[in-house]
């Protein structure tokens, strides 16, 4: 088949549904209105381990409106059939409602169903539950880890003793939350055994499967359905417990029931980025080739669920290292369970070794980028397979040359403003993207237009509009005349919308799809004896503007609508599908390099970001503007990771203090001066069909390390905790 022609396709296009969301017509999970849907509001548990011992809802239940309290003296056993390989991390579940046990604060104790929001909520102020107490374990650093997960090549002690040089180094990082825009929400109606829900997710696919196993009913019964999401970041990679009390309270009331969740609840009723502890010892010759590490690594999970995310990657294969040894440990404590957040994993790994490898340049007084270049692999040195593409040091040129960074002075202290004291600084990020199997579906109507249809979401990169190009380019229609429709169960099954996986997987079955309609056309063009193209050799033949025509003849060919009118057709149809990497045995990341500007008040020990760059080899740029939102949003979000965001737990009784948005700081305008993306030009067709990588975690990785290493820079105070505080600093 000829190479379609490519219009859409690496256009700085705006949304498609841009203008439902500016004019308030993008309906979100809490903004469906289901005929004659009722309120629920959650009771959270008071403390942070125990039991309950008495539940009094009489005050409840007599206020006015109420029409059910539900807890574990009244709710109706649930079979919670086994659901490994869903969207739930190891362990046995929070199974709501279904013991008097409480194994964290916050957790759901009892749901109070209301005619309105108000009564449901006063409501659930009336009820009074007593409990038997005990101590909870918040504190990861008193906590008891668990097994460890080991990795090692090499030998890693052996290669620290012969090292002339050697740091050793400890890291704190705090527990951040998500914060999405929208809250977390879930409407439930049930028709008979059927469960239809509206539910914030980013995998609606997960969501079917978790409520169809603890429900214990058949895959045909239950729909998710989730056009719109407010933001994400990965708090909606898993269905969680509001979801399953929503469909709990409709079924007991046999109304439809709609529960949001607040602010407040949200910081335990979801999950978030664990705090860590790290131990990394480094070591190396005189000449800044590593020649061996060993991480000690420790985070928290829940005491019911055992969470991992993939800390253990950027030590394994950032740099060439012959002698490497990983402990990762999880420590069980009475938290809910923790959930991926953008750059799982890897936003963690690279502030400490982004900020080791900053030290080691200090201390050997070589440039920062001359030391990372020193110790370039040739291989992904964990798998001994080659990289699909790693185009990192040309990353580091782009960016050294677009950021001014031969300016920078190698002196800690030694560049002032008045009493400012002003830093420069760098890291680099890579992020193992996710390639994993999906279907779409694609039908061309007989008037020109075309839908296609798959079960992913879109949390706010753009996938409406992205998949729409795709699209467009591979049917030969204009934007216009396609249509993209996702989030519900019903359509294709599509793996999470996390993990920089989308384009890649999602991508690829669309393009499957529409190939296929595509050529169904060409071949019947080409049979058909009324057809200008008939007789013409279908590779000779592609579609431009819903035109079939001769490659090099334009003036020989017919519309789509021409073709299937005189052939009686009413619509073509196909399915398509991507399965993932196959047999493909290459190293698949997208690279970053990051760099900060900061200003640190020599007085008062206050960071200020002044600028920042990212310059990334993301492979193929489907859209470039949407490509600008999420590099920009990523370096927001590591700008709060770096110097605002942290979780804080009164480890009395688990109660987490500063849950609301007036506490918990997040960057705002004035946090965020000066922001700029580079992206390589290049595709890396390793594995899917479009030579993407992915985009929406890389943009993070890197982010804090890079403004960590500027604040080093500015007032020579190494900083090895998250958040960066002015506390710190003085």
């Amino acid at each position: 088949m000829s190479p379609q022609p490519q219009s859409a396709v690496g256009a700085p296009l705006s949304r498609v549904d841009g203008r439902l969301k500016v004019t308030g017509k993008a309906e979100y999970a809490a903004e469906h209105d289901i005929k004659g849907a009722v309120h629920a509001v959650i009771v959270d548990a008071s403390i942070g381990r125990g039991r309950i011992t008495s539940i009094d809802t009489r005050a409840a239940e007599q206020h006015a409106g109420v029409l059910r309290v539900i807890h574990h003296g009244n709710a109706p056993k649930l079979p919670y059939r086994d659901n490994t390989g869903s969207n739930n991390p190891a362990g046995r579940r929070l199974r709501v409602f279904q013991d008097d046990q409480v194994l964290f604060h916050g957790q759901p104790v009892a749901v109070v169903v209301a005619t309105t929001l108000e009564a449901a909520q006063h409501g659930a102020s009336l009820v009074k539950v007593r409990y038997d107490t005990e101590k909870p374990s918040t504190d990861i650093t008193r906590a008891k880890p668990g097994e460890p997960t080991p990795y090692a090549r090499g030998d890693a002690e052996a290669g620290l003793r012969s090292s002339a040089v050697r740091l050793d180094l400890k890291y704190k990082l705090a527990r951040n939350h998500h914060n999405p825009m929208e809250p977390h929400a879930t409407v439930a109606r049930w028709d008979g055994n059927k469960l239809t829900v509206w539910d914030k997710t980013q995998w609606v696919m997960g969501t079917h499967d978790e409520i169809a196993a603890v429900f214990d009913l058949p895959a045909d019964a239950v729909r998710v359905i989730n056009p719109f999401v407010g933001g994400g970041f990965g708090s909606g990679l898993r269905c969680w417990p509001h979801t399953i009390v929503a469909a709990l309270a409709a079924r007991v009331t046999r109304r439809p029931v709609k529960l949001v969740l607040s602010r407040k609840q949200m910081y335990f009723g979801t999950g978030f980025r664990p705090a860590y502890e790290y131990r990394l010892r480094l070591g190396s010759d005189r000449r800044g080739r590593l020649n061996a590490a060993i991480h000690d690594i420790d985070h928290e999970t829940s005491s019911y669920e055992t969470f991992a995310e993939a800390v253990l990657g950027t030590g394994q294969m950032m740099y060439s290292m012959p002698n490497v040894r990983q402990a990762y440990r999880q420590v069980p404590l009475d938290v809910n369970t923790p959930i991926w957040m953008r750059g799982p994993g890897f936003a963690t790994g690279a502030f400490v070794i982004e900020s080791a490898m900053d030290e080691l340049a200090d201390e050997l007084g070589i440039d920062p980028i001359e030391l990372r270049r020193r110790n370039e692999p040739a291989e992904d040195e964990s798998t001994n397979e080659p990289f699909s593409t790693r185009r990192l040091s040309e990353c580091y040129t782009v960016g050294a040359r677009e950021f001014g960074w031969d300016r920078r002075n190698p002196v800690p202290r030694s560049a002032r403003e008045g009493n400012l004291l002003i830093g420069l600084g760098m890291a680099a990020g890579a992020y193992d993207c996710g390639r994993y199997p999906g279907q779409a579906r694609a039908r061309l109507d007989a008037d020109g237009t075309a839908v296609v249809e798959a079960a992913t979401t879109d949390m706010g990169p753009g996938t409406y509009t992205s998949q729409t190009q795709v699209a467009a380019d591979a049917l030969g229609l204009t934007m216009r005349t396609v249509t993209f429709r996702l989030g519900d169960s019903e359509y294709p099954f599509t793996s999470p919308h996390g993990g920089s996986s989308t384009m890649a997987s999602v991508g690829s079955a669309v393009v499957d799809a529409c190939n296929k309609v595509r050529q169904q056309a060409i071949k019947l063009a080409v049979e058909d004896r009324e057809s200008p193209l008939y007789g013409v050799n279908a590779d000779d033949v592609v579609v431009r503007n819903g035109r079939l025509h001769v490659r090099n003849n334009t003036a020989r060919g017919e519309t789509y609508k021409s073709l299937l009118a005189r052939n009686d057709r009413s619509r073509l149809e196909a399915n398509g599908s991507y399965e993932g990497p196959g047999s493909d045995r290459s190293a698949y990341f997208a690279y970053s390099a990051t760099f900060a500007e900061v200003s640190v008040d020599a007085t008062l020990g206050l960071v200020r970001v002044r600028r920042m760059l990212g310059v990334y080899d993301a492979g193929r740029i489907i859209s470039p503007k949407l490509a600008d939102s999420q590099a920009l949003g990523g370096i927001v979000g590591g700008i709060g990771q770096a110097l605002l965001e942290h979780t804080v737990t009164d480890h009395r009784d688990g109660r987490i203090v500063n849950a609301s948005l007036a506490d918990y700081l997040v960057p705002v305008n004035a946090d965020v001066p000066e922001i700029r993306a580079i992206y390589l030009d290049g595709e890396d067709n390793a594995g899917n069909l479009l030579g993407v990588k992915g985009l929406g975690e890389v943009v993070q990785v890197g982010v804090a390390a890079a403004i960590g290493n500027a604040v080093y820079n500015a007032t020579g105070r190494r900083i090895r905790q998250l958040p960066i505080t002015a506390e710190s600093l003085l």
